[in-house]
């Protein structure tokens, strides 16, 4: 469902190496760990029987040490009980003791209680940061399904300016959870039609709820929870086939984005026009050439036409309505209108971008 996407390293980081870290299974962790234990004891039982001519058991009257004895006084020596009945008598039996047995029962220790006190870390600092989290977490974007579209979506939404932390992604697959945690995002695991999870997800107080899952029946499910836990969300919704627009808009989307038929119509335009083609993929793809942009009208603009601006303005949004640039209804552009344009993704000295410096906007009081 989810495909390769790297998202670009912050700028702290640009320049270092970030090699992948490797995510491993809690039980292949416990299993290695119990391995190296398991080792340092039957490593420590084969030298002391190996050895075993340099020990005395005073116990046994012959004070001979056998395999027994071995395992007893490996146990017994690295967790550091020492009843003292075994015990070296050879000078290099001790010295062994002191250089080899000794850093054995160290890391022995080690291996037991870091493995207790890693567990008991873990979970803490998991429940500290799902408490941090969702206390600070509202007024965020809900992704649910994160598939081509969905990440497609998050990497526009990041490209803007929306900070990886305003985003959440809900998505039932494994493969959705590596590639979003890869990817420096927050995921809830599980069904987006069901209230608990979005629940979980924070839908109640998010903003705005983008919608992608890769069946239409799923994203009308999801539309009506959402809307329910939501009444205020702006839900945007792809829908597959274009019969089920409307059953969407009516289930709550405010926007729905019908997936087929907007790639058959740019895979039509460029057939019947290459170049026209060319331009369409420029203005969908972030960075670079062109791009269709919402901003403020400036105190300057007040008054004028849409065609007479720097930018080529392809729409006013005014009272909640959008008019096309030639709609007689904003001939004149007045204070609170928006624009929507088509500006260069980058400004270049012979193409300025106004609105990205400060200017005063044009804010209807």
């Amino acid at each position: 469902m989810a495909d390769d996407w790297s998202a670009p390293a912050p700028g702290g980081n640009r320049g270092r190496v970030m090699l992948p870290e490797v995510v491993r299974s809690p039980w292949w962790q416990l299993a290695r760990r119990v391995l190296l234990a398991t080792a340092i004891l039957v490593g420590t039982v084969l030298l002391v029987w190996f050895d075993r001519a340099a020990y005395r058991d005073n116990n046994d009257p012959t004070g001979t040490v056998d395999l027994v004895d071995a395992i007893y006084y490996t146990t017994v020596t690295l967790s550091t009980t020492g009843y003292g009945d075994i015990a070296p008598v050879a000078d290099h039996a001790r010295m062994i003791n002191a250089f080899i047995i000794t850093p054995a029962r160290i890391a022995f220790l080690v291996l037991l209680i870091g493995t207790t006190l890693e567990v008991l870390a873990n979970q803490g600092r998991d429940m500290f940061r799902v408490a941090r989290w969702r206390k600070r977490m509202a007024h965020h974007v809900v992704v649910i399904g994160y598939g081509t579209k969905g990440r497609s979506a998050v990497e526009t939404l990041i490209n803007n300016g929306l900070e990886r932390e305003a985003i959440v992604v809900v998505d039932p697959t494994a493969t959705a959870l590596q590639d979003a945690h890869a990817d420096g995002l927050a995921v809830v695991t599980g069904d987006a039609t069901r209230r608990e999870v979005l629940r979980r997800a924070g839908v109640a107080t998010a903003d705005q709820v983008i919608i992608t899952t890769a069946r239409d029946d799923s994203n009308v499910l999801a539309t009506l929870t959402v809307r329910q836990l939501n009444p205020d969300a702006w839900i945007v919704a792809a829908a597959r086939e274009q019969e089920n627009v409307s059953l969407m808009k009516q289930s709550g989307a405010n926007s729905v984005i019908t997936s087929s038929d907007a790639v058959g119509r740019l895979l039509g335009l460029s057939s019947m026009s290459p170049s026209l083609g060319t331009v369409m993929e420029d203005l969908l793809t972030y960075g670079e050439g062109l791009e269709v942009a919402e901003r403020e009208l400036l105190v300057t603009e007040v008054g004028k036409q849409p065609q007479s601006l720097p930018d080529q303005v392809i729409a006013v949004v005014r009272d909640e309505r959008v008019y096309r640039y030639f709609d007689p209804v904003v001939t004149q552009l007045a204070r609170g209108d928006r624009l929507i344009v088509v500006r260069p993704a980058r400004e270049l000295p012979w193409a300025p971008r106004p609105g990205t410096h400060n200017e005063d906007a044009a804010i209807d009081e």
